[in-house]
């Protein structure tokens, strides 16, 4: 097979004196500023923990470290309990949870902070391999932005690492004309016991392979290729396949995305982005637009057709934003780095100020990367200290939920799809929660049309059919409204945020 060493820019690997100890590098400092962006959102905005279903994962790593097993049923719901689940996610799950039980939700902060900045410094050092340092400090900062906007203490940032990892090394390989190495397989191996995007990983090096192939010259070549590829395909496999539930997260891909339709129009993360607020991903389609038209770059016709498939997802799902900013950058760094490098006007030599920021390409000294880890781990400790995580009273109704305690509240809870996973985490079986997969549509369309009042008999008949006792939901829920008017249940709690009604044993309807 022919191996073809893909030119990368002056002086970025070669020609530059030893390094000292302490000087850093671009990679060293994106990732350590990434890291510093998460904390800071995490302690001092306090948006981290903004979604339930952080706290439901974290609960599920706890049921894992307790039982040392993955659940195959449902533990958690009273509404379905031992239904068959697959906790596709076991892996983060138990990152999030022993960094819980070991720092408490500040350990969570910083978990997801590490990963993070572990994610930005794998994609600068991949983009240095092919673009100037300005040029990848760019694709970088602007990734940054659209990772941003769902930045969360959940499994897609843990298992973050994993997805750059895994598309450098497969965009790497197509640019060494050659097929990927195999010590990418064990990173598939632990993505897909960490994150259900590890299908996302195969179909795009799949798509990579027919890439090669049709780019082999002659049959021999392009059969060597297809052979190749091929080969590491089914090994990626493989390794996907060796998780608790076995081939099941393919499955589980297929189910959301194309299956539950009624689910994925109703969770927010999945709507389409609302350009009427701001959105990183308006900048990078203007950003993109004004490249392209004031520099003339092309890219090869696959490669434009897998960038556009990632704008479509980016267009119709606010959680694949963050999708195109990480990948977007690998697959246009080649064949856009290789255009710069040809109109240079000084080809082979790097610009005065290129040459100057090439000095931190390479990677950074041991003393620079001991003095990042002791800033981060420094802030992390201080912020932790100076601004302690504060839960977010839209994810997690501690009010309420001590005083459904005291008043001796319990029984089945009918309650907000939001806030299953805080009540799991509180040890309460819950109705519902963020886990789709598990409740599907026909489940999640009976819950909508009771809380919503889509008709005047859904409400009542769903707290029969379930013999629910008590009920938790947001002030504006139009259930609630119902639940003051309905005989037999009396409000018992009400803050700004939450209201909890009860059966009123008083009148003798308790089921």
């Amino acid at each position: 097979m022919e191996h073809l060493e893909v030119p990368v820019p002056a002086g970025v690997h070669a020609g530059l004196p030893s390094r000292p100890a302490w000087l850093p590098s671009w990679t060293l400092l994106t990732g350590a500023y990434a890291s510093l962006f998460a904390l800071y959102q995490g302690h001092v905005n306090q948006k981290l923990l903004l979604d339930g279903d952080t706290f439901s994962h974290v609960a599920t790593g706890q049921w894992i470290l307790r039982h040392l097993a993955v659940p195959l049923q449902d533990p958690f719901s009273h509404s379905m309990p031992g239904a068959p689940w697959t906790a596709q996610e076991w892996l983060s799950q138990v990152v999030l949870a022993a960094a819980h039980d070991a720092a408490g939700w500040d350990g969570v902060i910083a978990v997801t902070a590490l990963c993070f900045g572990t994610s930005i410094a794998l994609l600068t050092r991949a983009l240095l391999r092919n673009v100037e340092p300005l040029r990848a400090l760019l694709f970088s900062f602007v990734a940054l932005l659209m990772v941003a906007g769902h930045l969360l203490a959940r499994p897609h940032i843990v298992a973050m690492p994993l997805l750059v990892a895994w598309m450098v090394g497969i965009f790497h390989a197509r640019d060494l004309r050659r097929a990927p190495s195999p010590w990418l397989l064990p990173v598939m191996w632990v993505w897909a016991n960490a994150h259900g995007g590890f299908t996302l990983g195969i179909a795009v090096a799949a798509f990579l392979a027919v890439e090669a192939v049709l780019e082999a010259p002659g049959a021999r070549g392009r059969r060597q290729v297809a052979l190749s590829w091929g080969a590491f395909l089914l090994a990626a496999v493989g390794c996907a396949s060796l998780t608790p539930n076995g081939p099941a997260g393919f499955l589980f891909t297929w189910q959301v995305l194309a299956e539950d339709a009624y689910a994925l129009d109703r969770v927010a993360e999945w709507a389409s982005p609302n350009f009427h607020q701001y959105q990183a991903l308006e900048l990078w389609l203007l950003g993109g637009l004004a490249l392209v038209l004031h520099q003339g770059l092309r890219l090869p016709a696959l490669r434009l057709v897998l960038l556009l498939g990632f704008v479509h997802l980016a267009l119709k799902h606010l959680r694949s934003i963050e999708l195109l900013g990480l990948i977007s950058p690998l697959i246009v760094a080649g064949p856009f780095g290789a255009q710069w490098r040809q109109a240079s006007p000084t080809p082979g030599r790097p610009a005065r100020a290129d040459a100057l920021l090439a000095r931190l390409a390479q990677p950074a000294g041991i003393w620079a990367a001991a003095v990042a880890a002791v800033v981060v781990a420094g802030a992390s400790a201080a912020l932790a200290r100076a601004r302690p995580v504060q839960l977010p009273l839209s994810a997690a109704p501690v009010g309420a939920l001590k005083a459904v305690k005291e008043a001796g509240i319990a029984g089945p809870v009918f309650n907000s799809y939001a806030w299953g996973g805080f009540l799991i985490y509180s040890g309460i079986p819950d109705f519902i929660d963020g886990r789709s997969d598990l409740f599907r549509d026909q489940f999640i369309r009976q819950y909508a049309d009771a809380a919503d009042l889509a008709t005047s008999d859904a409400l009542p008949s769903l707290l029969e059919k379930y013999a629910i006792s008590w009920t938790i939901f947001p002030v504006g829920q139009p259930a609630v409204a119902a639940l003051d008017r309905m005989p037999g249940w009396r409000r018992v709690y009400a803050d700004s945020t939450a209201v909890v009604h009860a059966r009123d044993e008083r009148q003798g309807n308790q089921p």
